[in-house]
């Protein structure tokens, strides 16, 4: 093994923001147990012999991957801080509400943690005594809203002054390596919300398709989105292949073409690992190539490992990404891509989908409406007509229930229980008080959506679904919906949604009405 060099790194922010350098993070996953386990200094050993090697910028540390408990982040980050390694620190929102995430944020900014990555996260799949609960309470958009608040500086109190300000350097994911229109496009969606919210890097999902890596920055591009973008290159081995492919982590996809020349060159002498890592080197070739900004490694790699991968990368000749990047296409069976394929290349043109285009011709929209649910249609009326801020019903529902708010409390429990009546037959509502079903085409986040996500769909999905159970993702009906009405694109246009804990059990129909709830933060009720 080749010792590793120490040397001054320069921080994320400015390697990212300040320099044209290409930047390589490395993913560490936290161990179970103590830090003084075997496995914990495991890793410990690991991120120590990574943070001096002189082409690792910066060490990324997980935050319960997997939906498992999982050693804290910044128990091992800290160690690192004190060696002058940059550290970027997961915070996820399945297993802390907004409080303690925000009281985390503190604490990291405390010791010295500038770079974090917001995540809605996996969906809780075991825990002590039984599976735990998500909790969901924001999620990524909302995370990223809170430190941009935070660098900001927030008020001690109402008109007093502003706390001390932080410095985290936020970054997101974005999951581009979707099978279909219905699932990609909100993704590119809720990416532009991310990068509004605050988000200054972002990292790619894992994916083994160079295509889909040419379209985001293309994508990107296209729409103005200028922020620096990662690579995810996860180093595969057969049992990792094989754990991807049955689908077990939400939102990674290996194809069973992939799966096949993984099978086979597993069974070489040394199970691949040569392989693995050339395969590996080449998508660091091919991000280069593409212009991304750096690359993300991952995997259940040594150090020694590392350094080939690195090794490997750099021994390439300046346009031999072109050629890895036409054997790095493993798409899924009929994959929706936004532009159109270059013959020339293998990867994308700036040709928008021309079978998308005709898809939101006039003749495509009007056939469209016509297959839209009969319930959507009506809620849609009754929406415009009564719920929207402006119109003569909302004027009216106003009045009344501004008159009843003097009214006793039997009467205002009886209305709530109509109320309710209506909208769990017709929505299976959970009487949350806040309700964003307008903003999603009448499908109810609380109880139709397993993390509760109001600012676009998780990163979860696969073929559509969701990770946990088989109904189809909401924000996929959402956007087939608003597709139809030619609507598709302003889906997540308004402000972050946080919903309002306060107001569970009470009627959302006042609190609309009165301007208690979200919507009175847009500046659509007066």
């Amino acid at each position: 093994m080749r010792a590793p060099i120490a040397g001054i790194k320069p921080t994320w922010r400015h390697l990212l923001a300040e320099t044209g350098e290409f930047a390589t993070c490395v993913e560490l996953v936290t161990s179970r147990g103590i830090i003084t386990e075997r496995s914990g200094r495991r890793v410990l050993e690991l991120a120590r012999l990574l943070a001096q090697h002189p082409r690792v910028h910066a060490l990324s540390i997980t935050d319960n991957p997997g939906g498992s408990a999982m050693l804290s982040a910044d128990t091992l980050g800290t160690d690192l801080l004190a060696r002058g390694q940059e550290v970027i620190i997961h915070l996820s929102c399945k297993d802390w509400n907004r409080n303690a995430l925000q009281s985390h944020a503190w604490q990291l900014a405390s010791e010295g943690f500038d770079n974090v990555l917001a995540l809605s996260g996996d969906f809780p799949t075991g825990g002590y005594q039984g599976r735990a609960s998500g909790v969901f309470d924001i999620d990524s958009v909302g995370l990223l809203r809170m430190f941009s608040d935070l660098n900001a500086g927030l008020p001690l109190e109402a008109g007093g002054r502003g706390m001390e300000r932080t410095r985290f350097f936020s970054g997101a994911v974005v999951s581009n390596f979707k099978r279909h229109e219905r699932e990609l496009m909100p993704q590119y969606f809720k990416l532009a919300k991310k990068i509004e919210n605050g988000a200054a890097f972002i990292i790619t999902q894992i994916g083994y398709d160079a295509r889909k890596q040419d379209e985001l920055l293309k994508y990107m591009r296209l729409r103005g989105l200028q922020v620096p973008v990662l690579a995810n290159v996860y180093v595969l081995s057969l049992a990792a292949a094989r754990y991807f492919h049955a689908g077990h982590i939400p939102g990674v996809v290996v194809t069973d073409e992939l799966l096949a020349l993984v099978e086979k060159q597993g069974a070489a002498p040394d199970q691949g690992r040569a392989f693995f890592l050339e395969f590996a080197a080449r998508q660091c070739a091919v991000a280069r190539g593409l212009g991304y900004r750096g690359v993300y490694l991952g995997g259940h790699l040594r150090y020694e490992d590392y350094d080939r991968l690195l090794e490997l990368a750099e021994s390439f000749g300046e346009g031999d990404w072109r050629a890895f990047a036409g054997e790095l296409r493993f798409s899924q069976p009929g994959e929706f891509y936004f532009f159109e394929p270059d013959p020339g290349t293998g990867l994308s043109s700036t040709q928008i989908n021309r079978e998308y285009l005709r898809s939101k011709s006039p003749e495509a929209l009007r056939a469209a409406r016509r297959e839209l649910p009969l319930g959507y249609r009506l809620n849609s009326l009754v929406h415009d007509r009564v719920f929207e801020p402006g119109a003569a019903g909302f004027r009216a529902g106003r009045r009344i229930y501004q008159a009843l708010e003097g009214a006793g409390e039997g009467v205002r429990r009886a209305l709530h229980g109509v109320e309710q009546a209506i909208k769990i037959a017709a929505f299976d509502c959970r009487d949350c008080g806040d309700c964003s079903l307008p903003e999603i085409t009448f499908l109810c986040p609380e109880s139709q959506c397993a993390k509760n996500q109001r600012n676009g769909p998780c990163g979860g999905t696969r073929q559509g679904k969701c990770e946990v159970g088989e109904k189809e993702c909401i924000w996929a009906l959402a956007y087939q919906r608003l597709k139809a009405e030619g609507k598709e694109e302003q889906m997540l246009n308004g402000p972050v949604v946080f919903k309002d804990g306060a107001l569970q059990g009470t009627s959302a129909w006042a609190n609309a009405f009165l301007g208690r709830d979200h919507r009175a933060e847009e500046g659509g009720v007066e």
